[in-house]
């Protein structure tokens, strides 16, 4: 049977993020300075945005399982690059926050497929796949935040039109490229008719599953106070805006290399378990470096500790799912990864903002490093005290 190549998934993942990272970066900024909407009402949207994303993930994955990606696929990607079009002409108030939560389904529901289709590719080990999307979405990060401004201080409507234009050529990749992915649901539904509703998961998978959804929801819930609070608690210390910015081309380009790092040292998956406990050990340890944080220095060294974490853990944890579940399972549960994260991503700015209001900023950080470690040490238990039952389903 014929496998997509993988250099396309990956650049499909590469345009999507740099067409992504056209628009979140300046949602904010563009609904508060721009149209003048009310920080509150702004946070509402970017509320919406992330919820109707949870919704989009959910429900690719369940789709990925029952009908075929390669059309699936084609719909999330000419749908994104319509509602991009449409903001070309209608970026005013409000359609633009109607618009935006459309965008948030589609991105939702394309991040899924090209995770479910990672799982298809058996020429790879999953965690090398994983890695290299992971790599590919960064980059397409960095390659986006770097021009973003610019192009938004010469016409908003410009960065619609780019997005749009790269949405287009990703839709064209996928509709040459990808169509080996749309004979293996038909031929697989032959065989297999009926058997996504039977099939069960052993007990260990199963809470293992849980735990990993759960960990997701708290560590991105956290890890949102990065994106969300910690530039005003920068600011209000006397800290420039400019350098918080460096601090993300710090995080982009140390991704970069840490994940070609792990791909030139292992395509084994055999410690991949490992990996997670040292990412998820890592993003606990940058919150107890932010406590004692009062200069710059310490926020770079607290950034880097961040980006070890984020690095080795996130690529891991779809790839460990993957390893867990069976094939007619696998896009329910990679489409339950990306909702369960975006639900953190979604309720981040909401409880960083309740706590500070409540008490300070270290206490913030304080309950971060705290929940991460609970979070670290259950799985370490979880795995310890399950080892022996382990069993991975063979494809």
């Amino acid at each position: 049977m014929r496998e997509i190549k993988l250099r396309w998934l990956l650049l499909g993942s590469f345009l999507s993020s740099v067409g992504m990272s056209f628009i979140w970066p300046l949602t904010s900024i563009y609904l508060h300075n721009r149209l003048g909407i009310s920080l509150t009402v702004v946070g509402v949207v970017l509320l919406l945005n992330s919820l109707a994303s949870v919704a989009g993930s959910y429900i690719a994955g369940l789709a990925f399982d029952r009908r075929n990606p390669y059309w699936l696929l084609v719909g999330g990607v000419a749908t994104a690059m319509g509602t991009l079009i449409l903001l070309i002409f209608f970026h005013g108030w409000p359609l633009f926050a109607a618009l935006l939560v459309a965008l948030g389904v589609a991105s939702g529901w394309n991040l899924t497929l090209v995770n479910a289709i990672g799982t298809s590719i058996h020429h790879y080990d999953g965690r090398y796949v994983f890695n290299m999307l992971y790599f590919a979405q960064n980059l397409g990060v960095v390659g986006g935040t770097a021009i973003v401004g610019y192009v938004y201080h010469i016409s908003v409507t410009l960065l619609f039109v780019i997005a749009a234009a790269l949405f287009a050529f990703f839709l064209t990749v996928v509709a040459t490229q990808f169509r080996p992915v749309a004979r293996r649901p038909r031929r697989h539904r032959q065989r297999t008719e009926g058997s996504s509703t039977t099939v069960t998961l052993p007990r260990f998978n199963r809470w293992l599953l849980f735990a990993f959804f759960i960990s997701l929801l708290i560590i991105w819930t956290m890890y949102q106070q990065w994106t969300s609070n910690l530039s005003v608690y920068m600011t209000d210390i006397g800290i420039p805006l400019s350098r918080y910015s460096i601090l993300w081309t710090l995080n982009a380009g140390l991704i970069v290399a840490i994940q070609a790092i792990l791909n030139w040292f292992s395509r084994d998956g055999k410690y991949l378990i490992y990996q997670i406990f040292f990412g998820i050990a890592m993003v606990a340890l940058s919150f107890v470096v932010l406590i004692f944080a009062h200069s710059y220095p310490w926020f770079v060294l607290a950034m880097t500790v961040l980006t070890m974490g984020e690095a080795t853990a996130f690529p891991a944890i779809p790839a460990m799912v993957n390893d867990l579940t069976p094939r007619t399972l696998k896009g329910r549960y990679q489409g339950m990864v990306n909702a369960w994260a975006s639900a953190g991503r979604a309720l981040g700015p909401l409880f960083g903002g309740a706590v500070i209001e409540a008490t300070a900023y270290t206490t913030l950080f304080e309950i971060a490093a705290a929940a991460i470690s609970i979070v670290f040490v259950t799985m370490v238990l979880l795995w310890i005290f399950w080892h022996h039952r382990l069993t991975f389903f063979s494809e």
